[in-house]
């Protein structure tokens, strides 16, 4: 046990520093940009490549990208312009290339950074190739953000919220990787060898193809796999097909954009990823650049990062916990006033639903609040009147329907 935890805080050290640096980031590109900046920038012949360039630094997570990428579209994006988007950012972000850039070393994060936005770009580029049969969505834009006032403090609520809505893949991906180490030999995968690095990728391939994989939580998993013998490659294949493919992806893409997109959509993940790997794996030294992450350096500041980064764990799971006994005795005591429900305009990640949860759980009149993304609805228990509602919504920055 104690190997266990030692091992797990190795992870932390490595981690957290780049993880709290990319929320940073992602909370300053969140308060400089503009709320409908994005949806102006995905039409015309460079709609594609603006797609890619806008999408890739994004922190959003597979699901996260799914009713941002679809609002676009109905905002007057090209359906390659949708593709490109839902291949490349899902894929990357500016957390996601920091902590790979920790574990796997800079070569490996800027080679997958490049590969993320290549698929993209030649995803979406085939798509808008041919006519389309897709069927549109009735998917509302998000209204313009309202001026920030305090953006420091903005900057700071919106990278806590983005940590609060992966904490949870984040921890786990930091067990597996702790328990991949202590636990599976170092030459578990040479086993792999002999079959060559495509059926290594293949395999690989086949397993991260319906999963929900975190960009960013899966590094550490991928960094102990490379350790244990895994292919560079064949890691590399797991980080881009794994966040980048599920079930409610490929339903949502096939849903707005028609049979046409998705297969271009799926084809260009899946020959993508492995021409990527297989690329990698001839470009650069697979021994030179497993070695760049084979070292645990204790300093001050990895130090600090890593208890910060465990308070504010800590944190988000006391509120989990709260909220999920609450439930529960209310459930228990058989005492549920009625349910009101009201739709919700503005919400387009789950950044949204958890700020959105944060500012009504501040009123005192608010016994339960349920925030759904797809379709946007907050359905309220308690004594709070309507019109408390309504300026509840609109102060975390949203309109009630």
């Amino acid at each position: 046990m104690a190997e266990l935890l030692g091992a797990m805080w190795n992870v932390l050290l490595e981690l957290a520093p780049w993880l709290l640096l990319g929320a940073g980031v992602a909370g300053i590109l969140h308060v400089l940009l503009p709320g409908d900046f994005l949806q102006r920038q995905f039409s015309g012949r460079l709609g594609v490549v603006k797609a890619v360039a806008l999408g890739v630094p994004l922190p959003l997570c597979s699901c996260g990208v799914i009713p941002v990428g679809l609002s676009l579209k109905k905002g007057g994006g090209t359906h390659g312009a949708t593709v490109a988007f839902l291949i490349s950012t899902p894929q990357t972000g500016v957390d996601s290339i920091f902590v790979s850039a920790s574990m796997l070393g800079w070569p490996f994060a800027l080679f997958k950074l490049c590969s993320a936005a290549a698929t993209g770009i030649i995803g979406g580029w085939l798509t808008d190739t041919g006519k389309y049969r897709g069927t549109t969505a009735a998917i509302v834009p998000p209204l313009p953000a309202a001026p920030v006032k305090n953006r420091p403090k903005a900057i700071y609520e919106h990278a806590i919220e983005m940590l609060q809505s992966i904490w949870r893949w984040v921890a786990v991906g930091i067990v597996v990787s702790a328990a991949i180490t202590i636990f599976v030999p170092a030459d578990a995968f040479a086993a792999l060898e002999p079959l060559g690095g495509i059926a290594a990728m293949l395999i690989t391939l086949l397993i991260s193809l319906p999963l929900y994989v975190c960009a960013t939580a899966s590094v550490p998993i991928a960094a102990a796999l490379v350790a244990s013998g895994l292919p560079t490659g064949a890691a590399l294949v797991f980080l881009m097909a794994g966040p980048a493919t599920n079930v409610a992806t490929l339903g949502a893409v096939y849903h707005t954009l028609g049979k046409r997109s998705l297969s271009i959509y799926l084809a260009t993940v899946i020959v993508g990823s492995v021409a990527c790997g297989w690329l990698f794996d001839f470009v650069i030294d697979a021994d030179s650049a497993a070695a760049l992450h084979q070292h645990h350096t204790m300093t001050w500041w990895s130090v600090a990062s890593a208890v910060v980064l465990l308070l504010l764990f800590a944190k988000f799971a006391r509120a989990d916990i709260n909220k999920w006994l609450k439930q529960r005795t209310s459930q228990e005591q058989n005492h549920r006033p009625a349910t009101r429900s009201f739709g919700v305009r503005g919400m387009k990640c789950l950044n949204c639903v958890a700020k959105l949860e944060a500012t009504l759980k501040t009123e005192a009149n608010i016994e339960d609040a349920t925030v759904s993304l797809d379709p946007g609805r907050i359905d309220i228990r308690g004594s709070v009147t309507e019109s408390r509602v309504r300026e509840l919504v609109s102060q975390a920055g949203f309109e009630v329907e």
